[in-house]
């Protein structure tokens, strides 16, 4: 296990959330010190955390989050997620991890050589980029500072687990999100199960159309 330097809450605000379906909930989020990389990633505690909480790691992603851009899942599945981790108690985690790590404009990029025929992780490979770029120490250093050593993960993504896992955290059981299928991110999820091992319907996914 790596030697992480402790991060420290810096500020813990009340801000009721509303979403556009109607669903509400009150949430506590909390900003930190000394986060390894640097970058301005908040906590955003839900419901009444237990011994062992619901926690998601979820990457920014500004056109399907704000947007409602129906390229990804993104933005279905942090919707799931506040909702889920309310009734259960937990964290969410919102990191600032553009674009699998490579920043808004580089998806961007990658999304206009997708509409060529390749998919998410070859595109940024193409662009020179890595696949995933994303590293969760700080995502450990946050659930450090707030008291968190054992949790459920809300995630189809085996590498956040194991990543927490080599950071000291104990993962005890790896919860699946939903499945948010669209015609435009068809191609995007099954990329997910095949590079990635993303734990989605494979033949579900096979059976659709692209669109």
């Amino acid at each position: 296990m790596p030697d992480i330097p402790a991060a420290t809450p810096r500020a813990r605000v009340r801000v009721p959330l509303r979403f556009a379906d109607g669903y509400s909930a009150d949430a506590d989020i909390v900003t930190f010190h000394g986060l390894a990389d640097g970058q301005e990633h908040i906590a955003v505690v839900l419901g009444e955390p237990g011994p062992v909480p619901l926690v998601r790691l979820h990457s920014e992603c500004l056109t399907g989050d704000v947007f409602g851009s129906a390229r990804c899942d993104c933005g279905p599945q942090l919707r799931e997620a506040v909702e889920r981790i309310a009734d259960r108690g937990g964290v969410l985690l919102y990191l600032r991890q553009e674009g699998r790590g490579i920043g808004l404009y580089n998806k961007l990029d990658a999304y206009a050589l997708q509409d060529q025929g390749l998919d998410t992780y070859e595109a940024n490979a193409a662009l020179g980029l890595p696949e995933d770029a994303r590293d969760y120490t700080a995502a450990a250093q946050m659930l450090a500072a707030l008291g968190v050593t054992e949790l459920d993960l809300l995630s189809n993504n085996p590498d956040k687990a194991g990543q927490l896992r080599s950071l000291g955290v104990a993962v005890r059981d790896r919860v699946p999100t939903g499945v948010f299928t669209t015609a435009h991110n068809v191609r995007y999820l099954r990329a997910k199960v095949l590079q990635t091992q993303h734990t989605l319907p494979l033949a579900e996914l096979t059976g659709l159309n692209v669109g």
